[in-house]
C-alpha cells in the first residue's frame, strides 16, 4: 500500500481530483493507495469536504495502535522507522508511515527524506508511507496529522508510526497524538541533558538508544535510567523502558517492539489506553473548533467591526478584554 502517484487510474476507475468521499473511503477500505493518498490530500489542504471525509472515518476510529517517534536530527529516526516496519510487517500487521518533514521556506512543501530511506518497503501492499509537510506548525508535527492517522486507521492499519520532524526541543507534541511515544538518543550527542531541558523525560514511554555500537553508549543509558530513577511515580505508573539497537543493521529492533507491546499491555491493563485517546479526541475537538473560530475573526478583519474595535482600544476609550468580549458576543460565542 506504498503510496504510488495518486492520479493513476485504477480498474474501477480514476481517483484523481475525487471528491467522492463515500467510494474514496470503499476504495481506501480495500487497500487502494491511490484513495488513502486522496483522502490524506483532502485533509491536508483542508478542503469543504472534509467534515464528511471525517464522519466516514468515524466507525474505524480506534482501531490502529499509533506509535510516535521522536529525537533530536542524526539519532536514526527514519533508519530506526524503516527497521520498525520491517518487523512489523514479519508479524504480518499492515502498516501506515506518517513521515512530518520539515516544510521548505519557499514552496511549503516536504522534502521528503523519509521516502527516499523507505524505499525497502515501496512495492509492499501492506504499507504506506506519506510524507507530510509541517508547514511552520510547531511541536514537530502537521495540523493535518491527527486526521491523516483517521485515514490510515480507515484504511485497516493495525500500526500507525508518526515520526516527528526533530528538530530540537519542540518535539513533544507526538505524545498527545501517540498511544506510545519513542524517544531516540545517540551517543555522544549530549541527549540525555537536552531530554531533561526539552521536557522529553515526561513524555517518553520508551528510550531508544540508537548507535549503541559508539563510544558514550553505556554511559547514555546509565545517564537515562539514572533520570527515570529520580522521577516521581506512584505505584502501578510505568516506569519507562530503556532499549538499545543498532538500526543501520537492524539489530535491538525486536527489543523495541517488545518495549512497544509491554506498554500496550499496560495501557490496556490500566485503562490509560481509553483516557489517552479521550484526551486526544478533546485536543482534537478544541483545534477544530479554534480553527473555525480563527477563520470567523480573519471575517471580521476583513469587514469593519476588529478595526473599529483595535481602534477603541489604541486610544483608550476600551480594554483589550471588553474588546474581546464584544468581538466574541459579534461572533455568537460570547
Amino acid at each position: 500500500m506504498s503510496g504510488p502517484a495518486e492520479n493513476i487510474p485504477t480498474a474501477a476507475g480514476p481517483v484523481r481530483r475525487s471528491r467522492d468521499v463515500p467510494l474514496l473511503v470503499e476504495r481506501a477500505r480495500a487497500g487502494d493507495p491511490r484513495a488513502v493518498a486522496r483522502l490524506i490530500t483532502l485533509v491536508e489542504s483542508g478542503d469543504e469536504v472534509l467534515p464528511q471525509v471525517a464522519a466516514a472515518l468515524a466507525p474505524y476510529a480506534g482501531q490502529a495502535q499509533v506509535v510516535g517517534l521522536t529525537g533530536s536530527p542524526g539519532v536514526g529516526k527514519s533508519t530506526t522507522t524503516n527497521e520498525l516496519v520491517r518487523e512489523l510487517r514479519s508479524r504480518g500487521r499492515r502498516v501506515g508511515v506518517l513521515a512530518i518533514d520539515p516544510s521548505s521556506p519557499f514552496t511549503g512543501g516536504a522534502i521528503l527524506g523519509d521516502r527516499v530511506r523507505m524505499q525497502d518497503h515501496a512495492t509492499d501492499p501492506g504499507v504506506y508511507i506519506r510524507s507530510m509537510s509541517s508547514r511552520g506548525h510547531l511541536g514537530g508535527l502537521s495540523a493535518a496529522t491527527p486526521q491523516a492517522v483517521r485515514v490510515l486507521e480507515g484504511a485497516g492499519c493495525d500500526v500507525v508510526l508518526v515520526e516527528t520532524v526533530g528538530v530540537g526541543q519542540a518535539e513533544v507534541e507526538v505524545a498527545s497524538l501517540a498511544d506510545t511515544t519513542l524517544v531516540l538518543l545517540a551517543p555522544g550527542m549530549g541527549d540525555a541533558i537536552q531530554a531533561v531541558k526539552a521536557g522529553i523525560l515526561e513524555i517518553a514511554d520508551v528510550f531508544v538508544v540508537n548507535k549503541a555500537d559508539r563510544d558514550g553508549a553505556d554511559a547514555t543509558v546509565r545517564d537515562i535510567q539514572g533520570m527515570i530513577a529520580l522521577g516521581e511515580r506512584g505505584p502501578g505508573q510505568w516506569r519507562p523502558q530503556v532499549v538499545r539497537s543498532i538500526a543501520a543493521r537492524g539489530e535491538g529492533i525486536d527489543d523495541i517492539a517488545a518495549a512497544i507491546d509491554k506498554h500496550r499491555d499496560w495501557l490496556e491493563r490500566h485503562g490509560e489506553l481509553r483516557r489517552r485517546r479521550e484526551a486526544r479526541a478533546a485536543a482534537e475537538i478544541e483545534a477544530i473548533a479554534l480553527g473555525v473560530l480563527r477563520d470567523r475573526i480573519g471575517s471580521l478583519r476583513d469587514g469593519t467591526q476588529l478595526p473599529t474595535l483595535a481602534a477603541k482600544v489604541a486610544d483608550g476609550a476600551v480594554d483589550p478584554y471588553a474588546a474581546a468580549a464584544e468581538l466574541l458576543s459579534q461572533l455568537g460565542a460570547g
